[in-house]
């Protein structure tokens, strides 16, 4: 399976713009960057390390990991789209170190930029679109008689 796009996918002046907003972060191994259903308010693009998507599974003591996520990669989409809360998890499997963003900053720059919000909007869009391919593969490989057949 190919990798969701990086930061790079932004255009040059859109991702400048971005990256002004941001300040850094460290995590270290094992914690918890966030969880479902809490409230989606920042947003990370890892630099160094790798931070591992994961969703609960009834009746397992640990959630599934769903991707790992490493340099240029965005973690966290639900803080694009109302109601900001996080659909899965998230957690440092490695030193991290992070750009952090403040989500309702970035969402008020996209209403006062278009031109902005929209290649923003491109961005997290593939992104998206990559992350559900790869949820829908990792549960069929988890659940499915002959699983997906990707990994």
């Amino acid at each position: 399976m190919t990798r969701a796009p990086r930061i790079n996918a932004l255009p040059a002046p859109h991702r400048e713009r971005l990256m002004a907003l941001s300040r850094e972060v460290a995590f270290e191994p094992g914690r918890r960057l966030f969880d479902e259903r809490q409230p989606a308010d920042r947003f990370w693009v890892v630099r160094t390390g790798a931070v591992n998507l994961d969703s609960r599974v009834p009746g397992s003591p640990r959630p599934a990991v769903i991707e790992m996520l490493g340099h240029g990669e965005l973690v966290g989409l639900s803080w694009m789209f109302p109601p900001y809360e996080w659909e899965l998890g998230a957690e440092a499997m490695s030193p991290v170190r992070a750009s952090e963003f403040d989500a309702a900053v970035v969402r008020e720059l996209c209403a006062a930029e278009a031109a902005f919000g929209y290649a923003l909007s491109q961005w997290v869009g593939q992104v998206l679109s990559h992350r559900l391919q790869t949820t829908r593969a990792r549960l069929l490989d988890m659940y499915a008689p002959h699983g997906s057949g990707v990994f």
